[in-house]
């Protein structure tokens, strides 16, 4: 693990395209929805067919307090920003002794948005980074 100390038992370690980008302690966002088309068959009253179409991915959201691991995005972004290239990558849900939970292997990943942290000296509050990905889906890895 980095130099993050997470308060929760679960943290979220993301790579894309061989890029370890660090460890988040939030991650929203992995779903799918099915655009189900309705078929009326002539002849039958009793339902309509439900019939699966296209699959749409859930941008995925992570955040973290800033740290040391805040140049690697700084650097996958100006990477992305001289030449888009849709990455494949991992996202892996961990324990704090490192133990896998569960991950996802993330096709196609593009950023979508960086917001970087506000700096308050009144303001107690941890500085805070959230990147928001895109992506053409998910596997279990």
């Amino acid at each position: 693990m980095t130099d993050n100390i997470f308060a929760t038992s679960v943290f979220f370690r993301l790579t894309i395209g061989g890029n370890d980008l660090g460890d988040f302690a939030t991650c929203s966002g992995l779903g799918a929805q099915v655009e189900i088309e309705q078929y009326a068959e002539g002849g039958n009253n009793g339902f309509s067919w439900q019939l699966p179409g296209r699959i749409t991915w859930s941008n995925i959201t992570l955040t973290r307090a800033v740290t040391a691991d805040t140049t690697k995005i700084a650097r996958w972004l100006d990477e992305i920003v001289r030449r888009v290239e849709p990455k494949d990558g991992e996202i892996v849900a961990l324990r704090p002794d490192l133990s896998r939970i569960v991950s996802w292997q993330v096709l196609g990943i593009v950023p979508v948005r960086w917001q970087g942290p506000s700096f308050d000296p009144g303001n107690s509050q941890a500085a805070v980074e959230t990147l928001e990905i895109a992506h053409a889906g998910l596997r279990p890895s």
